[in-house]
Parts: structure tokens; C-alpha cells; sequence
């Protein structure tokens, strides 16, 4: 069963996007609403900043024994591609 990890965030215009994440099958999986939207945004290339913030839950997840260790290296690894590209 994929475990989700959720965050919301204000956006510069004000308005609030709430951001998901799962992982199934080894894959990544991130989706995004604003408030002012009524359809999930689905992403094939998750944009960079929300892979930082999933990065940065992952490891607070990780050091209270909430995230695998296995998590914690794919985003690492996403993360690193991003930078790359």
C-alpha cells in the first residue's frame, strides 16, 4: 500500500496549494492543488522545488523512523538528477 506524504504551502499570489507524494512499486508519484483549482495537477517531472520539500520531509520522517531508508535514497537520487539536468 503507498504511504502519502502531504504538505501545504502559500503560493506568492496568496493562494494555498497543497502538494501530494507517494511512492508505489518504486516509483514516485506527485500531484498539486491550489485552492482556486478544482482538478489535481499530476507531474512527470516533478518541479524542483517540490522535490526539496519532499526531500526535507523524508529525512525529518526518516530520523523518527517514519519514512524507509529506501525513500529516503530514491528522493535523494531524484533530487540529484533534477540538478543535473
Amino acid at each position: 500500500m503507498p504511504r502519502q506524504h502531504v504538505w501545504k504551502e502559500r503560493e506568492e499570489d496568496g493562494v494555498k496549494r497543497e502538494v501530494r507524494a507517494s511512492r508505489f512499486g518504486g516509483a514516485w508519484r506527485l500531484q498539486s492543488k491550489r485552492t482556486d483549482e478544482e482538478f489535481w495537477t499530476y507531474y512527470d517531472q516533478p518541479l524542483p522545488a517540490d522535490l526539496l520539500a519532499l526531500k526535507e520531509i523524508i529525512e525529518k520522517k526518516y530520523r523518527r523512523r517514519r519514512a524507509t531508508v529506501e525513500e529516503l535514497l530514491s528522493v535523494r537520487e531524484m533530487v540529484r538528477e533534477c540538478r543535473n539536468e
